[in-house]
């Protein structure tokens, strides 16, 4: 238990389980495009029916971080309002990947996932669909480890000193990408292990708290409403995350500032981006280092492996769905 992180009452009137079916119905639904090729069906399939499990839901819901802006995207974008209890309902503020790796289940990869966050009102950066300079490790090591004004080197040098092994003995994960080059090329010159993954930087960064990935530290860009999502797990399981908003054109910049962003330099630590009580809630759509994916059994009943955090108790539940058509209990 967090002793020092009181519990947030209205998020206690959003049940823990209710944001695991939101994820589950996601999940099941990018599930029948595995494999189809079609990037846009899959995600569509996943976006449609995360809302519709939103908008069962008691309370007064704004979606902070979802599939962009109203003029690009017909549903869940930021600034949609969710939920039957508008006006009424407790207050929260939602981020949200219903697919976060369209590409990876197109092409049947690993690492799939359904990904919500929700926290009270004013909990989550409102961050702009824009990329984000990323660093984080998971729990354990001494405050301010990792910080993104220092270089690849010296962050890598820190958490070996920290961990007590030689900087060639960490493992570090990066997405592959050809912006890249010259992070894995340094990364290389100190003899560091890289786990180089195709898409899905949550996962990414959440396998730096599993023990089992032997992952010891995320580095490198990516999308920022990612960087949202995978602080608010980090604020419930623990680690450290420091992000920087990476900006190409003016029209970033403009869309940075039109979400209230001033300090367009600013290095966000973790609670800049989630801050109080958050639950955090993923499902599987394929299977990855994570969770299982989604399986239709000869029996007609279709299975799922979610895994549900809480910051004020520090609570990781992992919850394994047995669904039989027809019904969505």
């Amino acid at each position: 238990m967090n002793s020092t992180l009181p519990r947030s009452q209205t998020l206690d009137r959003v049940l823990v389980l209710e944001m695991v079916r939101v994820t589950e119905y996601a999940a099941i639904a990018a599930a029948t495009q595995i494999g189809r090729g079609d990037e846009h069906a899959a995600d569509q399939a996943a976006v449609t029916a995360m809302r519709d499990a939103l908008n069962q839901l008691p309370f007064d819901g704004t979606i902070v971080i979802g599939e962009g802006e109203r003029d690009e995207a017909p549903m869940l974008f930021i600034g949609e309002k969710v939920g039957r209890a508008q006006g009424t309902g407790p207050k929260i503020d939602i981020a949200l990947d219903p697919l976060e790796g369209t590409t990876l289940t197109a092409k049947a990869g690993p690492n799939a996932l359904a990904v919500l966050a929700v926290a009270e009102e004013g909990g989550l950066l409102n961050a702009p669909d824009v990329y984000m300079d990323k660093i984080a490790v998971g729990p354990g090591y001494p405050a301010g480890v990792i910080n993104l004004a220092k270089s690849v080197t010296e962050n890598i040098n820190a958490v070996a000193k920290a961990k007590g092994v030689a900087p060639r003995d960490i493992i570090a994960c990066v997405l592959d990408r050809p912006r890249h080059e010259a992070l894995i090329k340094e990364l290389r010159a100190i003899g560091c292990g890289i786990v180089l993954i195709p898409d899905g930087d949550v996962a990414g960064v959440i396998a730096t708290t599993n023990p089992d990935t032997s992952i010891d530290i995320y580095l490198g860009s990516g999308g920022a409403p990612e960087g949202v999502l995978a602080a608010a797990a980090l604020r419930c399981v623990g680690g450290q995350f420091q992000g920087r908003l990476m900006f190409r054109n003016d029209d970033e910049r403009g869309r940075a500032r039109r979400w209230g962003i001033e300090d367009l330099d600013r290095i966000y630590g973790l609670e800049d981006l989630a801050k109080g009580d958050v639950i955090f809630a993923a499902t599987g759509v394929t299977d990855g280092s994570l969770l299982k994916g989604v399986k239709h059994r000869r029996d007609g009943v279709t299975t799922t492996q979610t895994v549900v955090m809480r910051a004020s108790s520090g609570t990781v539940r992992w919850v394994s769905g047995e669904h039989r058509l027809g019904n969505r209990a």
